[in-house]
């Protein structure tokens, strides 16, 4: 299962509303290959489920996650921050053994 913070849940709310997305856009969270410590995070919105995918629901958040992808996030928090040290979304992952400095890639 990914949680998702009442932060993350009101920036991924206000965004799916700049992109003009409905009710029947959900959130796909993937993991690929790439980064400086191997493995990437990667968020978009979609509205198809594929048969390979994982549903969840967080905070009235949608999540679609494919079986491998799952592999690396089970656990995991979503959160975003607009802070003075940088804005965007934060994966607080138990899994990950080794992040790189800008938080977007990983190595467990």
């Amino acid at each position: 299962m990914i949680h998702i913070t009442d932060t993350a849940k009101k920036k991924l709310k206000d965004l799916k509303e700049e992109k003009g997305h409905g009710e029947d856009y959900n959130l796909r969270v993937l993991v690929k290959g790439g980064g400086c410590s191997g493995l990437m995070y990667d968020l978009d919105f979609d509205n198809t489920s594929k048969e390979s995918d994982e549903v969840f629901e967080d905070k009235g958040v949608k999540i679609l996650v494919d079986k491998k992808s799952l592999l690396y996030l089970l656990g995991t928090t979503l959160d975003f921050t607009d802070g003075l040290n940088g804005k965007g979304f934060q994966f607080i992952n138990p899994n990950a053994t080794r992040t790189c400095g800008c938080g977007e890639s990983f190595a467990v």
